[in-house]
Parts: structure tokens; C-alpha cells; sequence
């Protein structure tokens, strides 16, 4: 398998996977050996506090291949992803879990179809290894995602991903700490394509995306990069206005003909329960935005790197 590009950048979040790291990197090392290209293996330590880092120094200082980030804080890992997107010096950036369950021999898949023309590939496992609620709420994370990206390759979309450096200009300036890498890559890009990987069992420890994670991120997702919910609520307020504009209407066409109002308190607390949820949906809703915009005015930080080790190809080439 050929392909013209001169530097790879393997980037990896780092979350309490100390005793995998080792491991990972080897067979990174090796993959690339084996293409015969040159690679740089970037490493952010996201704050997982089971010392990671140490193991990621050691790792740093045996090789100039490798390069280490530790966060000050736990930011998340599409923060953690994002900063070795904006420090990666290859002309090709791969991103992969740091479980094992992306196989780094399945790197050259990515790299020989992005070599066709594309500027994002994913590799979507050809069977998940997740238990039967981490599926459900995988498959509500990547509907939603394919609202914002306004493509069906969001149904491919996975964290085993290659893509043209270049992309990040796209983003270069964004500094919302509410981070999606994919929908990021699809500001920059329509060009995506997928290729099947094998997916493997976890080896160490449990995956940090739980059940409320998954959701959480879901909703922000919706909430951070999209006008959807608040569509959602306007079309809610007219169907409860047209429902409530027929009740009215009944009833007052009761009131002229029998002279009364036709008995049914239990409905009308119903109707009055269901409208009054609906406006209490809808503020919450304008809230959730109105927050988000608050935290944008306060300027807060994406992330902070506390540390760093290893040095740069840029540097390398200096000594």
C-alpha cells in the first residue's frame, strides 16, 4: 500500500491506561516501520490521576518519536484530541482510543483510502465490542451527529479516524470549550469515506464513556453546534397553540348551543398540565443557550496543558 504523505501524526487521548501505553506505542512504532514512513506519536494525558503520565515520560524520553501533554485538569477527550490536532506537525493526523481496541495494524487501512482523494476517513469496526446500552446510546450520539454534519457518513463516525492536517485551519480559531472533533472536521470538509477495521476487546481497566456520558454529550452536541432544538420548540408552541385554539373553539361552541360548559375538568387539567410541561421544555430549552452563550462571554479556556515531554521533529532537526 503507497502513499505520498511525508510525516504521520498519531494522536491519542490518555485516560487511566497506563499499564496499556507500552504496548500501544510498540505496535504503533512497528505498523509505521513496516510502511516504511516516519511518524510522530503524540500523547495528551487527560488527568486520569493512575499515573499515566510517568509511564507516558518514560515512553518520551526512550524515543524522540514520542511526545507527551499532560492536561492540568480533566477536560475531556475530544479537548485532549483537539490540542494534539493544533500540535501535530505531520501532514496526516490519525486519532485512535488508547485501549487497544483500535488494532494500530489497521492504521494503514485509513491512510490508503485517504490517499484516494478523501480528507476524512473513519474506521467503523465491522462488530462492537460494547455492551448492549453503550450500543443504543453510541447509535443516538451519531443520529444526532448527522443532523449537524448534514451527511450519512455520521453513521461511520468513530473516535479510529485519519484526516488531512490542513483541516484544522477550518477551526484554528475556535475556542468554544464545548468540543466535537467530527463536527469540527465537517465545518472544514464534505469529503469523508469509510473503511472496516477489526475491533478488539478492551485489555485493561473500563471504558470512561458511561451510559450518561454518551447522552450527556448527545445533548450537547445539539444544544452547542445546532439550532435544532430551539426549531423543535417553536414547532411545539403551534401544535400546542392549534390544539389549544380548538379547545377554545369547542368550548365555546358548547357554551352557545347547550348553554353550558360540558363537564370534563380531569381533560382540561390534562390539556392545561401537557401545555404548561411544553412551555417549561421550551424555557429550559432557551435557557440551555442562553447559558452557553453566557460561557462564551466569560471567555473561558478550552484547556490548559500543565506539562509536556519529548520535543518536536522541528527540534529534532535542529540539534
Amino acid at each position: 500500500m503507497t502513499h505520498s504523505f511525508a510525516l504521520i501524526s498519531v494522536v491519542v487521548p490518555v485516560y487511566r491506561s497506563g499499564d496499556v501505553l507500552p504496548e500501544l506505542t510498540s505496535r504503533l512504532i512497528k505498523t509505521f516501520s513496516l510502511l516504511e514512513k516516519p511518524c510522530e506519536i503524540i500523547l495528551v494525558e487527560d488527568c486520569g490521576g493512575d499515573g499515566s503520565w510517568e509511564v507516558i515520560r518514560r515512553l518520551a524520553e526512550g524515543d524522540v518519536r514520542i511526545r507527551g501533554y499532560r492536561m492540568s485538569r480533566n477536560y475531556g477527550q475530544h479537548n485532549a484530541i483537539l490540542h494534539g490536532i493544533r500540535v501535530a506537525e505531520g501532514d496526516v493526523v490519525v486519532t485512535l482510543d488508547d485501549d487497544l481496541q483500535h488494532p494500530p495494524e489497521e492504521v494503514p487501512k485509513l491512510l490508503g483510502e485517504l490517499a484516494n482523494g478523501h480528507d476524512v476517513v473513519y474506521g467503523p469496526p465491522a462488530s462492537q465490542k460494547h455492551g448492549v446500552m453503550r450500543d443504543i446510546a453510541s447509535v443516538i450520539t451519531k443520529r444526532a451527529l448527522g443532523k449537524l454534519m448534514g451527511s450519512d457518513n455520521a453513521r461511520n463516525v468513530c473516535a479510529f479516524r485519519a484526516f488531512r492536517t490542513e483541516l484544522r485551519q477550518g477551526f484554528e480559531d475556535y475556542r468554544n470549550p464545548s468540543v466535537n472533533i467530527d463536527v469540527l472536521l465537517a465545518w472544514a470538509t464534505v469529503r469523508f469515506a469509510a473503511v472496516t477495521v477489526r475491533h478488539e476487546d478492551r485489555k485493561h481497566g473500563v471504558s470512561g464513556y458511561t451510559l450518561r456520558k454518551l447522552f450527556s454529550h448527545a445533548a450537547t452536541m445539539f444544544t452547542g453546534f445546532s439550532v435544532l432544538p430551539l426549531r423543535f420548540a417553536i414547532f411545539l408552541g403551534v401544535v400546542f397553540s392549534a390544539f389549544g385554539f380548538c379547545a377554545g373553539f369547542y368550548a365555546l361552541a358548547a357554551w352557545l348551543f347547550y348553554g353550558s360548559l360540558v363537564p370534563g375538568f380531569t381533560f382540561l387539567a390534562t390539556i392545561t398540565s401537557v401545555c404548561a410541561g411544553a412551555q417549561l421544555l421550551t424555557i429550559g430549552l432557551l435557557g440551555e443557550y442562553v447559558g452557553r452563550i453566557f460561557a462564551r462571554t466569560m471567555d473561558q479556556t478550552q484547556y490548559l496543558v500543565r506539562e509536556e515531554v519529548g520535543r518536536s521533529s522541528a527540534e529534532s532537526k535542529t540539534k
